[in-house]
């Protein structure tokens, strides 16, 4: 059921009906932080206990792990804007890479150049492999669609009001800590699908991962950037602009800085992440019925 979701993903892209649910779950949301904002992790607290809830509901209503898996997985999405930017990259128009950005990340590409684009793109493809493909999956193989859809939920609550700003400080601190749980073993798991994936660069994988991630201030992206970097043999990682706020990360990989055609290996790299996966449960699951039937 979850592999046919992934696949169907892969297939269709994101489900066309207006609204899309996940906006429309952002827009109940938008409606339950105005009725219970105050800067206090207890209303903080309150708004992600609903925004759970209200994921877990659908998903019991959905009652499809297929389904589900297929709402909350977003790796054709994912894949799709990602390939823009290399367009506008390879068209030698950085103004439009520039402009489409924001649709993966949410730092100020104003003053970015190729390079950076190119960086950028990549940390977010590695990100969100683990935030819209491998984390969804892996919760609807444990909680079926109940799981999908509450993980959608916890995911979408960070991306809402889990910033590091004066509004969110508090009240989107117990969002951004449900998020940091939820993906803390799909991050190691896309770590090993990458190494999987490229087993020829695994043992570089798992190095770059153990030496360089831990300084991450992130403790999932960090996983999946510097598993990236290591499969692609670059470095990621450097200064960002996010509004008034500039943050230096530290450096992932140690190989030549992130180029356009990076990008594509990336978005390869995701797509054969992915593949992995869903192999491996399909296998999961034959090898499963093939055993159930024999001892009946």
């Amino acid at each position: 059921m979850v592999a046919g979701g992934l696949a169907v993903d892969r297939v269709l892209g994101e489900p066309q009906r207006v609204p899309h649910p996940v906006a429309l779950f952002g827009k109940v949301m938008g409606g339950v932080e105005r009725r219970w904002y105050a800067p206090a992790m207890l209303n903080g607290a309150a708004y992600a206990a609903i925004g759970v809830a209200l994921g877990g509901l659908c998903g019991v209503v959905v009652d499809s792990p297929l389904m589900a898996t297929y709402v909350a997985v977003a790796g054709r999405s994912l894949a799709d804007t990602a390939r823009s930017v290399l367009d506008a990259l390879e068209s030698g128009d950085l103004e439009r890479a520039r402009s489409l950005l924001p649709g993966l990340v949410g730092r100020d590409p104003s003053n970015l150049d190729a390079v950076e684009v190119s960086r950028a793109v990549v940390e977010s493809v590695a990100e969100n492999t683990v935030d819209a493909v491998i984390a969804p999956a892996l919760w609807a193989l444990v909680g079926g669609a109940p799981g999908a859809l509450g993980y959608r939920a916890v995911n979408t609550m960070d991306a809402m009001v889990g910033h590091r700003s004066e509004r969110y400080r508090r009240f989107g601190t117990t969002a951004a800590r449900l998020d940091d749980a939820a993906n803390w073993v799909p991050a190691r798991l896309t770590a090993l699908l990458v190494a999987v994936a490229r087993p020829r660069q695994a043992f570089q994988v798992w190095q770059t991962v153990r030496s360089d991630a831990p300084a991450h201030p992130s403790p999932n992206s960090g996983i999946a950037e510097a598993a990236f970097a290591a499969a692609l043999g670059i470095r990621l990682g450097g200064e960002s602009q996010y509004g008034e706020l500039t943050e230096t990360r530290p450096q992932l990989g140690t190989g030549r800085a992130a180029e356009p055609t990076d990008i594509r290996a990336a978005i390869r790299l995701s797509q054969d992440c992915t593949v992995v996966l869903g192999a491996g449960l399909l296998v999961c699951s034959l090898a499963f019925s093939a055993r159930f039937r024999t001892r009946t």
